[in-house]
């Protein structure tokens, strides 16, 4: 299978000061999908400027055509699947279907505590998300929807005319652990993994390897229990957190080469992130846009 290269754009610029730019400038470049990230706010970015996904997302879509679009990824932090699925199903619309949601436990970060609640522990963030999904799905394939729950309730919920995209918008699920990947197996049309984060700071390319390798047989585990076949789901790694941190987007071929290994692994969608200056994410422009027109077709 040919490895599908999309980008991530944080929506951190006013959509008329290069936002809007960006997206346009995505689909030019031939990426598969453009994400987002959907916080409140995020690490180095929280004093600045940063603009709901959402909107951002409904904006983009007005913008092009033939781009797909999602979210990397939505939690539960400060969503409810009632609202998030009227949202969902209203860009679904808009975009003519080219919606994907990327979903998550989330984290410890600041959507965690912008509602004035304690943070969850990782146990409870799973059990949230362990409700949130099945009841999307409902809501997203459903007519009316009723469920009195642990964490989320909806009573009589109408989502007419449904999703575009049928039975519903895809969902990639973002999980490395038992019960995420037990959703991702049930529920998800892809699933997601930025790597293993204790390795991030001390670890080596070829450790992340080995650990992504694990992560992809707990998933084939998780399927094989779900009695669904594993190749049925697209296995995504999202860049930037593991060892080789930036390098990838030296130049094309360290890309080619850093992509290809993963590509070996059973990865079919590679996202980059769009070059941030003065960031974690600083790249060469010229040199990222030849990757995003050039690289595909060596990965072919």
């Amino acid at each position: 299978m040919s490895l599908r290269l999309s980008t991530v754009i944080l929506p951190y610029r006013r959509w008329n000061e290069g936002g809007r730019a960006a997206w346009v400038r995505a689909e030019q470049l031939g990426f598969h999908s453009a994400y987002t990230y959907d916080h409140l706010s995020w690490r180095s970015f929280r004093d600045g400027p940063w603009f709901g996904a959402v909107p951002t997302l409904t904006a983009a879509a007005a913008a092009t055509d033939r781009l797909r679009l999602g979210t990397l990824v939505t939690s539960p932090n400060f969503r409810h699947p009632v609202t998030l699925a009227k949202e969902l199903i209203s860009l679904d619309d808009i975009s003519g279907g080219r919606v994907t949601l990327g979903i998550g436990a989330g984290g410890t970060g600041f959507d965690a505590t912008a509602l004035g609640q304690e943070p969850w522990t990782p146990r409870e963030r799973a059990d949230r998300l362990a409700e949130f999904v099945p009841l999307l799905d409902r809501l997203l394939t459903e007519d009316s929807v009723s469920h009195e729950g642990r964490f989320y309730s909806a009573h009589e919920a109408r989502n007419i005319p449904g999703c575009v995209q049928r039975p519903r918008l895809p969902f990639a699920v973002a999980a490395t652990g038992p019960r995420g990947l037990k959703l991702a197996a049930r529920y998800g049309q892809a699933w997601v993994t930025t790597g293993d984060p204790r390795l991030y700071e001390s670890g080596t390319p070829e450790q992340s390897v080995e650990a992504l390798r694990g992560q992809l047989e707990k998933l084939s585990e998780a399927c094989a229990a779900a009695g669904r076949d594993m190749a049925e789901l697209d296995k995504v790694l999202l860049t930037g957190f593991t060892p080789d941190r930036g390098r990838p987007l030296a130049s094309l071929d360290a890309f080619v080469d850093f992509a290809g290994r993963h590509q070996e692994l059973g990865f079919t969608e590679i996202v980059i992130h769009w070059p941030i200056p003065d960031s974690d994410f600083a790249a060469d422009e010229k040199a990222f846009e030849r990757i995003a027109m050039e690289a595909p077709a060596q990965l072919a």
